[in-house]
């Protein structure tokens, strides 16, 4: 299962350039489980943020297929990317339609960041429209032990190079290779 990204609306009292406040209402994306989660994710990333009091007007589940940050970036793009393939039975090209959420400085930028995203795709597609996106920061999950990404690599490794030996997971986080099982006679 992919990962779920709730749409979280917060309201709260913000100083312009000039001085001065007014309330604004604005949206991020947080990486969650469950409605609960996303509501206490957001919570707890804007109190960094925010030291005076704010509101959680709306949390809802977001329509992004995938979510793409780059470097010197500083908005984020909304990215229409239609997937065509050929249905054998009608004889016709059908469309699949899903979005991403692309980091970028303009819609140009936008652009070539989803076309390299996409590049190692199989099939093939359109970008047919991409729009700024009101979003202002998206707060992915991180469990804290980000060494688990380099362990399923080495295990994906191991794996990979020895077929013969079988791979056991030993203590969650450790990988051992043990010994093949004799075939019985």
């Amino acid at each position: 299962m992919g990962t779920t990204w709730y749409e979280c609306k917060v309201k709260y009292r913000k100083t312009d350039e000039t001085g001065g406040q007014k309330i604004t209402t604005e949206p991020y994306l947080v990486d969650a489980l469950s409605y609960t989660e996303a509501e206490s994710r957001i919570n707890e990333e804007m109190s960094a943020y925010i030291s005076e009091e704010f509101k959680i007007t709306n949390i809802k589940v977001a329509n992004y297929a995938e979510i793409h940050p780059f470097e010197n970036a500083d908005r984020w793009f909304r990215s229409k990317v239609s997937l065509l393939a050929y249905d054998e039975e009608s004889g016709k090209e059908r469309k699949t339609n899903m979005y991403l959420l692309v980091q970028a400085n303009d819609v140009k930028e936008a652009y070539d960041n989803t076309t390299s995203v996409m590049k190692g795709t199989m099939g093939d597609y359109t970008i047919p429209a991409i729009s700024e996106s009101p979003i202002m920061d998206v707060f992915p999950y991180f469990s804290g032990e980000e060494g688990e990404l380099e362990q399923l690599e080495r295990f994906n490794a191991l794996k990979g190079s020895k077929p013969e030996a079988a791979v056991e997971i030993v203590d969650h986080m450790e990988f051992e290779t043990a010994p093949e099982e004799e075939a019985a006679v």
